[in-house]
């Protein structure tokens, strides 16, 4: 029997496989977390350069849009708990890499840019497993809380990670790869843990009909494409994670500990929010609270960008994470809710290349102006867009708009 058929309970945390699945999200999180800040502080140390910030996302970025063809049939093909099993192996061997990197004393960007490379072409299989595997070890009536729970995880990295990884780097680089390099094992071990579940493959031969399933459904269900549309453009344009290296060092001249604040702080608005949503999930007017909150996650951005203390800069942050974290909550139970098992991968896999692109894309969008007119100037637009954006989408998505509550299509 599987864990939802012996206990119909409404909390995630009910089901063994997935308190497992959660660990392996919280320390896989954590451990990319700590090199990401360790990999942007050395990258700008070396370099000096902000493009270069943009560049570390543009090289994960790159395999996530190529493969997505073949990384969302993938997820509903295979065992997805197998998938992330491979892909917690490589990221896990590219810790390591990064970690040598940091040993040996090089100046030679492209060992990093390289790892990355790889690391986004796990992150392009893992991106999908990963998303469509809570709704297999969880019933329906726990859908909910297993998205603000699992965000929780996600969350709780982005708090304690960056922190982490400031102190660590200011002791030695090798000392943050290092803790990376165990928790990433610990997340593969976790997934191990995890019993096969019972999951509803796709039976079809594989055709350009079957692979492009996965964007047929999304552009049918104008719910879901407005949903993930907005957190492309609101994301792409407000995202300064990016710069906020250029932030510590160059204009709040805080230091690696100032950068693991910075990094930190939206993820500490992020958890308080997933906490009180797990709890107090949203009734009514769904689609009106996801557009509010992006055009608050917009002001909240611009008041960072015109930030020149830790003082203002932490606080914005805070509420960066703590807007986007709504948004996040409301999108991903659409998109679970609302997406049959089958297509599941292939709809998650489409979703990650939007995540990607809002993200990574993002960060090179923001390193590229950054180098053209500045890191403030580059802040501040994008989050003057991503207001725009909000209430763009409230006009041409009506139906998004209009969305009362979250439950699942017809029920």
């Amino acid at each position: 029997m599987t864990d939802t058929a012996q206990a119909p309970s409404p909390r995630a945390f009910s089901y063994p496989s997935y308190r497992f699945f959660w660990l392996m999200v919280l320390t896989s999180s954590f451990g990319t977390q700590i090199m990401a800040v360790a990999v942007a502080w050395e990258v700008y140390d070396i370099t000096r350069n902000p493009l270069d910030l943009g560049l570390i996302g543009l090289v994960q970025f790159v395999p996530v849009l190529s493969l997505v063809l073949v990384t969302g049939i993938a997820a509903d093909r295979f065992s997805r708990r197998r998938i992330l099993q491979i892909c917690l192996s490589v990221v896990f061997l590219c810790a390591l890499s990064l970690f040598a990197f940091s040993l040996s004393g090089s100046t030679n960007i492209l060992w990093v840019f390289g790892t990355l490379f790889i690391l986004g072409v796990a992150r392009a299989f893992l991106a999908p497993a990963e998303s469509s595997l809570a709704p297999n070890l969880v019933p329906p009536a726990a859908i909910n809380n297993a998205v603000a729970t699992t965000s929780s995880a996600w969350q709780s990295s982005n708090i304690i990670g960056p922190v982490m990884a400031g102190l660590l780097y200011g002791i030695a680089p090798g000392a943050a790869y290092g803790t990376a390099v165990v928790l990433e094992l610990i997340a593969l071990v976790s997934i191990s843990m995890v019993a096969k579940p019972a999951q509803r493959t796709d039976k079809q031969a594989v055709s350009v009909e079957t692979i492009l399933a996965g964007f047929r459904f999304i552009f049918q269900q104008k719910v879901v494409l407005g949903a993930i549309s907005l957190d492309l453009f609101a994301v792409l344009f407000g995202g300064a994670v990016a710069l906020l290296p250029v932030y510590a060092r160059d204009i709040l001249d805080a230091g690696p500990a100032g950068l693991g604040l910075l990094r930190g702080a939206p993820g500490v608005g992020a958890i308080v929010v997933a906490v009180l949503m797990s709890r107090f999930p949203i009734k009514d007017h769904a689609g009106k609270v996801l557009l509010v909150f992006v055009g608050l996650f917009g002001l909240s951005t611009l008041a960072f960008g015109f930030s020149n203390s830790l003082w203002i800069a932490v606080p914005a942050l805070f509420f960066v994470g703590a807007f986007d974290m709504v948004s996040v909550i409301i999108r991903e139970t659409i998109m679970q809710l609302w997406t049959p098992d089958e297509v599941r991968g292939r709809v998650n896999a489409v979703n990650s290349v939007f995540i990607g692109a809002s993200n990574e894309l993002g960060e090179f969008r923001a390193g590229s102006m950054a180098a053209l007119i500045g890191a403030v100037g580059a802040v501040t637009i994008g989050g003057a867009m991503t207001m725009l954006v909000a209430g763009t989408w409230a006009r041409i998505f009506p139906k998004l708009r209009d969305i009362r509550t979250l439950d699942r299509p017809g029920h």
